[in-house]
């Protein structure tokens, strides 16, 4: 029997006297792809960071091609031939490609403290050549695109002869199209004898991939197989313990009532054109479209965040010349922006100080204005424990940044509801959390939407839009194409309407 490429073996690690693996065994075979999946906090990225050196090994065996393998450092994992291409990439945008390529080592003239630059720049041009960028290695990588930039990551494990490629969450800020060249890109990998390692969230991408699925939860490998084996509602059951019955929540049934926010041909040139909708209290309306279609930067705008030029726009019936986030924040609008840990989250504060900060004045007293910390934190756990946030019992002690993604994200969520809003603006909700955490926030926005609220939900996941929107705006180069009640969702045909080109008045090619 043939020898796999690499081989783990019980596995086990703790933090401060806390075990997190339990004996976590797997294999990888050369020009393997395995899907490694789980809910936040399951173990993936502690293993992940043993194989890596970033963390020691305490108990268990790595063999890589039979040999003991047990890093010390990050260094020893790329001398062993293993890559990492990150979700948050590695790279430098004051720099140029090749630079960033060879930022770990560069190579020297013989004899001479000085760097061999044509030699460098052959190696490059080679090693871009093989994930098909056509950009000259002396560019400066700020000007490259995000997809771009991650093939330039995949090019660097090129360059160091890497036999295995950990991605994690790759596709998280691609566009359709870059994603299907990544894709392209990772069966032409396989195809060479390099075996991969893809983790993600999202379970249509781990099912098209993958040949093996491994899943973990609590620690714990609790199943995998073939993929071919496998269903989603296989690793749904496995990653979360339980069977979910559907992957949304039911909709509480409401009658929408009046309009909270009526947009009227809303302009801002090369952004936004002629934009005209409503969102009631107790509805749920979705906004789809491609990456670049306007839907993050209309957000902006009614939250006050960006200029318009024309048009109108009223709120809770009143009409707002120029929105001001602070003025919105306080007639009841709540924005969830999509980049949660840069803009959405003080990542060093507390769950308390991230929950409290557009209410402070909320549990201020007059006439010196000093914040009754008591009342404030009876209340932020009394909205932790609604959205079901985890460690709630030290909200004041616990920093933002030991959370998961998903607990980070109803932090953000806690925030806004603790002000008890009248519209929620929700930039990709879901973004890079679990389908147990998912599940979770689609239950915490059916609950807002049930007590009146109004939703407005951006999303790129057609399916997520189709699961819980009573409505839904199709977007396509700043301009709403066409709007589907929930009757009549159709998934090819708000795709097709995503894809509208204004040059030939047709579905793009």
């Amino acid at each position: 029997m043939t020898e796999p490429l690499l081989r783990i073996t019980d596995l086990q690690k703790s933090f401060f006297g806390v075990k997190v693996l339990h004996g976590v065994s797997l294999t990888l075979d050369r020009g393997e792809v395995m899907g490694l999946v789980g809910e936040n906090g399951s173990g993936k990225s502690t293993t992940m960071n043993l194989l890596g050196g970033v963390l020691r090994l305490e108990t268990g065996e790595i063999l890589i091609d039979g040999v003991p393998y047990n890093p010390r450092s990050p260094r020893d994992a790329q001398e062993a031939g293993i890559a990492f291409i990150h979700q948050e990439l590695n790279l430098f945008e004051n720099l140029s490609i090749e630079e960033n390529m060879f930022i770990g080592g560069f190579p020297r003239l013989t004899g001479l403290p000085f760097i061999a630059r044509a030699g460098m720049r052959r190696r490059a041009a080679a090693a871009l050549a093989r994930v098909r960028i056509g950009h000259d290695p002396a560019t400066p990588l700020a000007r490259l695109s995000q997809g771009e930039r991650q093939l330039v990551e995949i090019a660097r494990a090129l360059l160091q002869d890497a036999r295995i490629i950990i991605f994690d969450e790759p596709t998280t800020s691609l566009t359709h199209r870059e994603t299907s060249r990544l894709f392209e890109l990772i069966g032409e990998l396989k195809a060479s004898g390099i075996a991969i390692i893809y983790i993600s969230h999202v379970l249509a991408d781990i099912f098209r991939l993958c040949d093996t699925i491994t899943v973990l939860r609590d620690g714990h490998v609790v199943g995998g197989g073939p993929a071919s084996e496998l269903t989603a509602e296989d690793l749904i059951r496995l990653m979360v313990g339980r069977s979910l019955s559907q992957i949304f929540p039911d909709r509480t049934p409401v009658e929408p009532g009046p309009a909270i926010l009526d947009v009227e041909r809303l302009s801002q040139p090369g952004i936004v054109r002629d934009i005209t909708f409503q969102v009631r209290a107790g509805e749920v309306v979705g906004i789809s479209g491609l990456m670049g279609a306007g839907r993050s930067e209309l957000a902006r705008i009614l939250f006050g965040l960006d200029p318009f030029a024309s048009g109108t726009i009223r709120f809770a019936g009143e009409t707002i010349p120029a929105p001001e986030p602070r003025d919105m924040i306080r007639r009841g609008m709540a924005f969830l922006t999509e980049d949660r840990r840069g803009e959405g989250l003080m990542m060093e504060a507390t769950i308390e100080e991230n929950i409290a900060l557009p209410s402070v004045d909320d549990f201020a007293s007059a006439p010196f204005g000093r914040v009754d910390r008591a009342r404030l934190r009876r209340a932020v756990r009394q909205i932790g424990d609604e959205v079901r946030i985890s460690r709630t019992k030290d909200v004041g002690e616990t920093p933002a940044q030991t959370l998961s993604g998903g607990n980070q994200q109803k932090v953000v969520l806690a925030k806004w509801l603790l002000r008890r809003p009248k519209l929620l603006v929700l930039d990709e909700p879901t973004r890079g959390i679990d389908v147990g955490a998912k599940f979770e926030v689609y239950k915490i926005i059916d609950q807002a939407a049930a007590s009146g609220a109004g939703v407005l939900m951006i999303s790129s996941e057609l399916e997520e839009l189709m699961g819980m929107c009573d409505r839904i705006l199709v977007m396509a180069h700043g301009e709403i194409r066409q709007e589907f009640a929930r009757a009549s969702f159709n998934g090819e045909r708000i795709l097709e309407a995503a894809m509208w080109s204004p040059k030939t008045g047709e579905v793009a090619a």
